[in-house]
């Protein structure tokens, strides 16, 4: 049995849940959010537990089992608490500041990178001085908020020689000696 699967999920107070031919929708003080569920997948709510079952042991319900479960958990935490990722720009010059649901970045590139955010995602762009920039994206919707972290990461991955790069806060890049000099 699957460990992950097979662990109910406690509903918060202020969250309610419904199933309806197969769609979940998870309410709360956040917001709401909706996922379609396998028919041979299960979802059952009682007494403010949440429960996911599957039929057999086939391979395929098996990995399916401990996905959904892993889905609903994920968006009963976004409606009750919600996600934060925060990234830092690291570089000579790298800047970003954000008016409403625009991100502009400048990258060293020769033009400025604007990035259209989603609605459902709140974007926070911090420079101080002495430090790097700091973006924060918020959402109820962790899928959603790690592709567009991976998004915008993408456009000046770290390197491993001078480290320079967007990456996540607390991130640790393997760094490389670079070249030796001739004896």
């Amino acid at each position: 049995m699957s460990r992950i699967g097979k662990a109910p999920i406690t509903l918060p107070a202020g969250v309610s849940v419904t199933v309806k031919d197969q769609v979940v929708t998870v309410k709360g003080p956040k917001g709401e959010l909706q996922q379609a569920v396998h028919p041979d997948i299960n979802v059952e709510v009682n007494d403010g537990v949440l429960k996911v079952t599957r039929p057999t042991d086939e391979k395929e319900h098996r990995s399916m089992h401990g996905l959904y479960r892993a889905l609903m958990n994920n968006m009963v935490v976004g409606v009750s608490q919600g996600f934060q990722k925060k990234m830092e720009l690291v570089g000579v010059g790298y800047r970003a500041s954000s008016t409403g649901q625009i991100l502009e970045l400048s990258l060293g590139y020769s033009h400025a990178i604007h990035i259209q955010m989603p609605p459902e995602i709140k974007v926070e762009a911090v420079t101080d001085r002495k430090s790097n920039p700091i973006i924060t994206l918020e959402s109820i919707d962790k899928q959603l908020l790690g592709q567009v972290c991976a998004k915008i990461r993408s456009l000046r991955k770290p390197e491993p020689y001078k480290g320079k790069g967007i990456r996540f806060v607390g991130e640790v890049i393997r760094r490389k000696a670079g070249k030796s000099a001739k004896v």
